[in-house]
């Protein structure tokens, strides 16, 4: 997904080719979990398609936008890079909407994507355009365990996620597309949740996927 900055950063070239998203070896099953919570974030909270509906930055393969689209919900679709065949081609930095535009904004797994000290005014631009909701999924690279019982006959299945302690992270070196990651370090959650409060948005969800932890959902009501 892509949601870049202006050309005087170093991030304002497109990171990678729209194969990217193709085949497999990015739908992983663990993917598709994933998508599941995006579409499950965005219906829960019933986007008013009266009020813009959805604005999701980032297409990705667009596997998400399509399946909200087939049911019955409004989604604008915004990227940099206009051969992803967004509806808008723009920067998060800078939507090209007026206030109050949309009734939520998504944007998952693609602020990470730009430079850390462009993360408060992406999301501030989101919260501008948002009415209600604005949900984020970024990356989490903070260590867990996942814990999983499940019996073959009558389908009982308890699972837990434990975060683990992670007193030495590692720094994050940028590896072609992330710029940071959570839990690496100078990034630990308690950041980031104070920089999305602070941009005047109010948490309501803050989990793992079970399935990919890597992924994390910050579900904010506009303040």
């Amino acid at each position: 997904m892509s949601a870049q900055p202006d050309d005087s950063s170093p991030a304002a070239g497109i990171q990678v080719e729209p194969s990217h998203y193709e085949g497999l070896d990015y739908d992983r099953s663990e993917r598709f979990v994933s998508y599941w919570h995006q579409i499950q974030q965005v219906l829960k909270r019933s986007p008013d398609s009266g009020a813009g509906g959805v604005l999701e930055v980032g297409v990705g393969n667009g596997f998400v936008h399509r399946y909200l689209r087939e049911r019955g919900v409004a989604v604008h679709t915004l990227d940099f890079d206009a051969r992803l065949e967004p509806d808008t081609v723009g920067s998060v930095l800078a939507l090209p909407f007026e206030d109050r535009r949309f009734d939520l904004a998504a944007c998952f797994e693609t602020l990470e994507h730009l430079p850390w000290d462009a993360f408060e005014p992406a999301v501030r631009e989101l919260r501008r355009v948002a009415r209600r909701y604005v949900l984020l999924s970024l990356p989490d690279a903070s260590p867990c365990v996942r814990l999983g019982f499940a019996t073959n006959n009558a389908g009982l299945k308890t699972r837990r996620l434990v975060q683990l302690p992670n007193p030495f992270p590692k720094a994050h070196r940028f590896d072609g597309q992330h710029y940071w990651e959570i839990g690496k370090r100078d990034f630990p959650l308690s950041r980031i949740v104070r920089a999305v409060e602070g941009c005047g948005l109010v948490v309501e969800e803050n989990f793992r996927v079970f399935e990919l932890p890597y992924h994390r959902f910050i579900s904010c009501r506009v303040a």
